[in-house]
């Protein structure tokens, strides 16, 4: 399938016609195929009649994550013959769930990447690199390889790790384009440069930077963003996924958010309620992600915190854009009387330029409450630790304890063994009952 770059430009109202009819298409094979869906509505007293439009979506009950760790298998809509893949969730928040890919589903993760990337500006012309996993039921990777060959671009299936065999690619190959996870694009960068290579001379030209964030709410760079920049020099993209949803939000070349693909995917902004919130306010991430045949969903709650933004884009579009998450609801702290979120911590943190690295650990105390820590790394100066806690105090009204180790030890805890996606908080309160 060709790009139609007449598509990306639409107006609001061909936005609003093409999503309402993907949206019932959508609809109606989940009430037909999916045996949890088609319960679920039924005891609601809901039928397909009762809606209409997009209009109507309010009627349907949302679908939770623990929805679908408990009933699974109820939520795959084909036969075991019709899948062509299984992939999982990351289990970032709870158990990780299976998904049924059928040989459509493929072929829409195709579309969906190669649109993605085409959004980023990256042309047949570019080689791209490739340094997620592509194993372990890992959809991410699978679906940069899908999506860029699709787009007649050259791929370099690196994977993970090993600077000495990235840096061999880049050498054999000249990839102008890098997707990875932007902390291991900084130390990668760090290791070329202990080599006597200065990144900036590579064929490197961009790097879709997955897994973490480098803006912060208002679009301006984060402190991860500018040490990039700092050692590499190219342009930088955002992005916005999951496995469950099977779609991306990636930036166009403006860097004002991740577009909504429109075929593909309907996004709402819901509050504790589940009522929509007020333009530009803070709400949690819920999709409708269309044309999905092995495990369809209906507004589905990501656990992700986000604003939208509707207004035009710079870039001409007028698809929706998603802003950075700046919280999990899974992940949500009470500290002394304040409520806040690891975003919030990472938010602060990455604007200290002598903070190369950290973790916030989350624990009970003898008392079972909340026990909140950010673990820095030893060679740190005093004076770098005051300074964060100087402004976790005047930006967050929050004094967690500040503690110091070993680089080893914060990097195994970012990503342990057998892990697939990194993180930076780590909740050990279950561990604890």
């Amino acid at each position: 399938m060709e790009i139609d770059p007449n598509q990306d430009y639409l107006s609001k109202s061909e936005i609003r016609q093409l999503q309402n009819e993907c949206f019932l298409s959508h609809l109606k094979y989940t009430y037909s195929h999916a045996k949890h869906y088609r319960d679920k509505l039924d005891k609601c007293g809901i039928t397909l009649e009762d809606i209409s439009s997009l209009d109507d979506l309010t009627k349907i009950p949302v679908t939770t994550k623990e929805e679908i760790e408990t009933n699974n298998l109820d939520f795959q809509a084909v036969s075991p013959r019709s899948v062509v893949e299984y992939v999982t969730t990351s289990g970032t928040l709870g158990n990780p769930i299976s998904i049924a890919l059928t040989l459509e589903d493929q072929k829409r993760l195709t579309w969906n990447e190669k649109r993605s990337l085409n959004m980023c500006g990256i042309t047949a012309d570019d080689v791209i690199q490739i340094t997620t996993t592509l194993d372990k039921r890992f959809m991410a990777g699978i679906a940069y390889y899908l999506g860029a060959t699709a787009l007649g671009a050259a791929v370099i299936r690196s994977g993970i790790g090993d600077p000495d065999f990235q840096l061999d690619n880049i050498r054999r190959f000249q990839p102008t384009v890098l997707i990875a996870v932007p902390s291991f694009a900084y130390k990668f960068g760090n290791y070329l440069l202990s080599k006597g290579i200065d990144p900036k001379s590579t064929s490197i030209r961009k790097i879709v930077c997955i897994g973490e964030p480098i803006k912060d709410t208002s679009f301006a760079p984060n402190t991860l963003n500018q040490k990039l920049m700092e050692i590499w020099d190219v342009q930088l993209y955002s992005t916005y996924a999951s496995t469950e949803m099977a779609t991306a939000f990636t930036e166009c070349e403006a860097g004002q958010g991740g577009h909504l693909l429109p075929e593909l995917v309907h996004v709402e902004l819901l509050d504790d309620q589940n009522q929509p919130v007020a333009d530009g306010e803070v709400g949690e991430v819920t999709v409708t992600p269309f044309g999905i045949e092995g495990m369809p969903l209906l507004r589905y709650k990501t656990g992700d915190l986000a604003r939208l933004h509707t207004e035009t884009c710079s870039c001409g579009r007028n698809t929706s854009r998603l802003g950075p998450v700046e919280g999990r609801k899974g992940q949500m702290i009470k500290w002394k009387g304040t409520t806040l979120f690891p975003q919030q911590i990472e938010n602060v943190l990455n604007h200290i330029s002598e903070i190369d690295n950290y973790i916030i650990e989350l624990s009970l105390d003898d008392l079972g409450l909340d026990l909140l820590k950010v673990i820095l790394p030893d060679h740190l100066e005093r004076n770098v630790l005051d300074q964060a806690q100087r402004l976790l105090q005047q930006s967050l009204r929050v004094n967690p304890i500040l503690e110091q180790n070993t680089a080893a030890y914060i990097a195994s805890e970012i990503l342990p063994k057998g892990s697939r996606k990194p993180r930076r908080f780590v909740d050990k309160r279950q561990l604890a009952n």
